[in-house]
């Protein structure tokens, strides 16, 4: 099988991490660049954290470059409570050597969707402001752009708020102008973000091997978080971001569905993604007042120890 050339767009904190190692270790997957906004971290962070992750991978000299600072409305909001202060939850990386590309986000990803000779896969593992700036300025990149897959978004509860995803709740307008491009889109949204977790053990295990590689996933996958300011830290495990990559190469490790989608702009359900799943024509529809929807392929459920296995084996953990 020929490889997927992909575009990463991170705002790496701990899960993203994790899916860099998956993407940039995978054999099917070339990774053509790194773009980088604000959500988990401050941009500074995202794209230093970016760089260091690269350099525990071992990979490649990927390009990676820095982009929007802050949401196209709103202004950026901290995720510290579930990433840390720096982005990384516990985990201290030194500095390499790696640079950012001198130019911005927008302007690489531009660079690289125009020189691929196959159509690019976007990855967006973050809020999709430099999506939205990209696709709204070169809107004609459309056409070497295979599809989008974005970690984001639910068919059920949120994260953020009670109905809505944090990376869709941070920006938005930004997923509703990326949604309304018509370009194949892919959401792996919570329903499956929260079903693939490592045990506890392994994960442990993997913090105390004797590799730094090994340790940093360890103690990405244990870092801990705290619900509420009274609540005790609790262990998760999961992979996060890394497993829309994974569906990436085991697309049949889920089940979908293409549903109507859209993107709550609006009140207190600002940032909810509304998936229609409904078998029957409603009264909205009927009375034309539903407005107007995009259709995505959205996961509703994953083989979650499929992943898990994919994602370890992958790691060579």
């Amino acid at each position: 099988m020929p490889t997927i050339p992909v575009i990463l767009d991170v705002d790496t904190g701990v899960d993203d991490a994790l899916a860099i190692l998956f993407a940039v270790a995978h054999p099917d997957i070339e990774v053509l660049g790194i773009s980088c906004v604000a959500g988990n971290a401050s941009l500074e962070r995202v794209v230093e954290n970016t760089l260091r992750i690269l350099d525990v991978a071992g990979a490649p000299q990927i390009p990676v470059a820095a982009g929007a600072r802050r949401p196209l409305i709103s202004p950026a909001r901290s995720a510290s409570h579930v990433h840390g202060e720096g982005g990384l939850g516990t985990v201290h990386l030194p500095p390499g050597d790696r640079t950012p590309a001198p130019v911005h986000a927008v302007e690489l990803m531009r660079q690289l969707i125009t020189a691929s000779p196959r159509p690019v896969t976007l990855v967006a593992l973050a809020p999709q402001t430099n999506l939205a700036l990209l696709l709204r300025q070169y809107p004609e990149l459309a056409e070497n752009i295979e599809r989008i897959v974005f970690m984001g978004g639910s068919a059920s509860v949120g994260n953020a708020t009670a109905v809505a995803e944090f990376n869709v709740w941070h920006d938005p307008e930004a997923a509703a102008i990326v949604l309304d491009t018509g370009i194949p889109t892919f959401m792996y949204g919570l329903d499956v973000f929260n079903q693939v977790s490592v045990d506890q053990d392994v994960a442990a295990a993997l913090e105390a091997g004797d590799t730094p590689y090994s340790r940093t996933v360890g103690a990405l996958l244990t870092n801990r978080v705290a619900r509420s300011e009274t609540s005790v830290a609790e262990y998760t495990g999961l992979i996060g971001d890394a497993g829309a990559i994974c569906a990436l190469v085991d697309p049949e490790a889920l089940q979908t569905r293409l549903l109507p989608v859209r993107v709550e702009l609006t009140g207190y359900g600002r940032g909810q993604t509304i998936v229609d799943q409904r078998r029957r024509v409603g009264e909205d529809i009927v009375h034309g007042t539903a407005g107007s929807w995009e259709v995505v392929e959205v996961a509703l459920d994953v083989d979650a120890p499929r992943f898990v296995s994919l994602f370890l084996t992958t790691l060579g953990l």
